[in-house]
């Protein structure tokens, strides 16, 4: 899933939630990730770079970066390595 629209600033995010009256730990759940690390990743936390794995999943889904979500190796066209026999 690609997101190509203008990012947002974390403040920016936190004021679309305040106007539409939704929580960060509501929103964390519906999303099905770690209300903390939404709340770190809001809060700049130097911690978190929101490289990969569910850092960069909520980055993005909170449109504050620009990125691809994945489910799959096969959607990233990787194959799983294979032990020799």
């Amino acid at each position: 899933m690609k997101h190509n629209t203008k990012l947002k600033t974390p403040e920016a995010v936190r004021a679309e939630f305040e106007r539409k009256g939704i929580s960060i730990a509501e929103w964390a759940r519906q999303h099905s990730v770690s209300r903390t690390l939404v709340y770190e990743i809001l809060a700049g936390s130097q911690r978190r770079t929101c490289r990969r794995g569910q850092s960069h999943r909520i980055a993005v889904l909170l449109g504050i970066k620009a990125g691809e979500l994945v489910t799959s190796a096969k959607a990233l066209n990787v194959t799983p390595d294979r032990a020799a026999s």
